[in-house]
């Protein structure tokens, strides 16, 4: 695992070129960052909600990814301008503050999504959203909210919630992509979500990776060494290309 000090400077330099972002939520300065494709637009945007660790190289290589496929992708900060991300303990702090209030961290999904919608670049009525982790909680919670999203993806996200989806609220067309070795979204979470979404009337889907475990985006998951936490190759160019499918269906209609 890498020390602090050398996790900033590495960060720092995946994020140039990006646009910086902000959004206010209550009274809170956040900064995410974004990329946009060449023009005038609107074109379709999607935001990327990152994982409890915060925002860190794999978004912006998303970031940077999308908008060479014709999208305004925003980086979406839930931890605020100055939070301390330098160790996965400070971010933990900003993640548990989260999970406790999760009211605040639905409406802050919500504040991010206004904020794009609102960008003269962006078409307000084709906004897509992907997570990661504690990303996917917050995009899956932004479709529960009811808000006018399009599309919404979660790799390895996890899946419980405070407030499930009630009938004919969710717009969004629901991917989950999950390991069915994930111990932060065991299969009785799985099932409870198949559930929830089935009595919203949403319309989703749930693909299951067969011994797959947490993180399996990202390869540099391998690093930590924790158990329950890996890069799985299949299932990160599978989940990216379903993804990838869905916004082009359902954002370029």
């Amino acid at each position: 695992m890498h020390g602090p000090h050398e996790h900033k400077l590495r960060e720092t330099k995946t994020m140039e070129g990006l646009e910086p972002v902000r959004c206010d939520h209550d009274g809170f300065a956040l900064k995410g960052y974004c990329a946009a494709p060449k023009g005038d637009g609107p074109f379709p945007a999607v935001m990327v909600m990152h994982s409890g660790l915060g925002l860190r190289k794999q978004i912006a290589e998303k970031v940077k990814l999308l908008a060479e496929l014709g999208y305004v992708a925003v980086a979406t900060d839930m931890y605020g301008a100055d939070a301390d991300i330098s160790t996965p303990e400070a971010a933990g702090q900003h993640y548990a503050g989260l999970i406790e209030d999760m009211a605040k961290l639905r409406a802050r999904t919500v504040a991010w999504l206004d904020a794009v919608a609102a960008r003269k670049d962006v078409d307000a009525q084709r906004i897509g959203a992907i997570g990661y982790c504690f990303g996917g909680m917050c995009v899956l919670e932004l479709a529960r909210s009811g808000a006018d999203v399009k599309a919404v993806s979660s790799f390895h996200g996890v899946l419980t919630t405070q407030s499930p989806a009630r009938p004919g609220t969710v717009r969004a067309q629901v991917a989950a992509y999950c390991g069915t070795e994930d111990p932060y979204a065991p299969l009785a979470d799985i099932e409870t979500l198949r559930k929830e979404l089935s009595a919203a009337g949403a319309r989703y889907e749930i693909m299951e990776f067969a011994g797959v475990a947490h993180g399996f985006s990202d390869p540099s998951m391998d690093d930590f060494g924790l158990d329950g936490i890996r890069y799985d190759r299949v299932a990160d160019r599978v989940s990216w290309a379903g993804t990838l499918a869905l916004l082009d269906a359902v954002l370029h209609n």
